[in-house]
């Protein structure tokens, strides 16, 4: 996709990179001085969230949660997305390699605003989507916990599929926890743009709500998976107390058996 600019005044702009080729890198590198190390760091797709400086460039690399289903849980590409955000004087550059919910939200924003905007603003709208992006997925993970735990207990199903799906979830739960504590270092790093005291502790409250979700929700999954396996192994118990029963029906039958048939 090409490189696009989203919006302009004139005093700054925001552009906008989709999957970008190196071509474009390289274009990005020449125009804005931006170090190939930085741009480099966009195209890696488990690069982890952080915040880096270098001269009059301030980057941002920070994760989305998206709703992509995939069959394995291994790393963290496998359930969010990165957003590198860099500030390079008047303009801010966005890449990404996938549509972004963050970023078409904030486009839909600033259209529908009158007034003018910082580069600043953007920067922290689209962080705080990003962060609404994990909360969104952390009530979707809560709610196929609940129905997991109804089958189990009101339904009184025990199937194999249980625990699959219970161990896909703690994957995912955990994955999404692991991203969210690695940005926290980059979230702390927007004081350093020039926003109100009162924005950036609402970023920083937003980030540890989820953070404080998705622990919860580990502690949870875990606890479920605890109580499903003790179920199982009641059962089991049960099915071999029956077994036992039926064992000393058949004892005198066969010790009588045992003794006359004795050479």
């Amino acid at each position: 996709m090409p490189i696009d600019t989203i919006y302009r005044t004139s005093q700054w702009e925001w552009v906008d990179v989709e999957a970008p080729t190196l071509e474009d890198l390289k274009f990005l590198h020449e125009r804005y001085e931006i170090n190939n190390l930085l741009l480099e760091d966009t195209m890696d797709p488990n690069h982890l969230p952080k915040y880096e400086e270098d001269g009059n460039v301030k980057f941002f690399l920070l994760r989305e949660s998206t709703e992509l289903e995939r069959k394995n849980l291994n790393t963290i590409s496998d359930i969010s997305t990165k957003i590198g955000i860099f500030l390079v004087e008047n303009t801010v550059i966005t890449i990404h390699r996938m549509k972004t919910r963050s970023i078409s939200e904030t486009k839909k924003q600033i259209s529908l605003i009158q007034e003018d905007v910082t580069p600043q603003e953007i920067m922290l709208k689209i962080a705080i989507l990003i962060m609404k992006s994990f909360d969104d997925e952390s009530l979707s993970l809560f709610e196929t916990m609940d129905n997991i735990e109804n089958e189990i207990f009101l339904k009184n199903t025990n199937h194999t599929s249980q625990i699959r799906r219970l161990y896909k979830l703690k994957r995912k739960s955990g994955l999404n926890s692991r991203v969210l504590v690695i940005s926290t270092d980059a979230i702390d790093k927007f004081k350093l743009l020039n926003l109100q005291d009162s924005e950036i502790v609402d970023l920083k409250d937003k980030h540890k709500d989820v953070v404080a979700d998705f622990d919860h929700l580990n502690i949870q999954i875990t606890n479920l998976i605890s109580m499903f396996l003790a179920l199982s192994d009641q059962k089991a118990n049960q099915v071999m107390k029956v077994l036992a029963i039926y064992s000393v029906y058949f004892l005198p039958i066969t010790f009588i058996a045992g003794v006359y048939g004795m050479n």
